[in-house]
């Protein structure tokens, strides 16, 4: 058995693990399937709102990935190729259900976004400044909140980034732009008496 890989726990390096889901070994799938499980997860939730509609288009994003793995060329991460599989999938659901939602929408922040209790002179602790700033990038608009979450969470590069979703490097880097600018406006909304302050 090969030695253990700092890749999210798994035994093998992704090629063994493919070459071992390639000839049929359904225990080493499972072991895919629950490396890259939460990054499938996360980006179908990204996408698709409804939250039974999710659970299925994980399902099928992972039998699409279980069908075509033969024909991963290995060129990219597999992470990399997985989430690929996953945006694309959740596009094509919206498309076939009607639910689409324009990816390139530039609007606001959503007007209800959360504040802390106490009003906006309160300070925030770290924890709660955290759980504001996850819901708040959870508001973004979605082009945003995609990005912001492939490169902040995932830390995938510019170059992957492109890779899963077909946008150029320029407009990667413009809607993260855009996407810290609005985050930092509603922070500086919330806490007004430090508008002075750097983040």
């Amino acid at each position: 058995m090969a030695a253990p890989s700092s890749n999210g726990g798994n035994m093998y390096p992704d090629h063994e693990l493919i070459a071992k889901i390639n000839a049929g070994n359904l225990h080493a799938f499972r072991l895919l399937v629950s490396m890259h499980e939460r990054l499938v997860q996360g980006m179908v939730r990204q996408i698709v709102k409804d939250e039974d509609d999710q659970k299925d288009v994980c399902q099928d994003v992972f039998i699409k990935v279980y069908k075509n793995l033969k024909y991963f060329k290995q060129e990219s991460k597999l992470s990399t190729w997985i989430a690929q599989i996953a945006y694309t999938t959740s596009l094509d659901f919206l498309k076939k259900t009607k639910k689409q939602q324009d990816l390139t929408d530039e609007t606001r922040l959503n007007e209800h976004c959360l504040v802390a209790e106490g009003g906006p002179e309160q300070e925030l602790n770290s924890k709660e400044m955290r759980t504001f700033v996850l819901k708040t990038i959870d508001m973004l608009p979605p082009a945003y909140k995609l990005v912001v979450n492939l490169f902040h969470i995932e830390e995938y590069s510019y170059q992957e980034i492109g890779q899963i979703t077909g946008l150029s490097e320029g407009t990667i880097k413009s809607h993260l732009f855009r996407a810290r600018k609005l985050l930092k406006d509603k922070l500086m909304a919330l806490r007004p008496q430090n508008r002075g302050t750097k983040i």
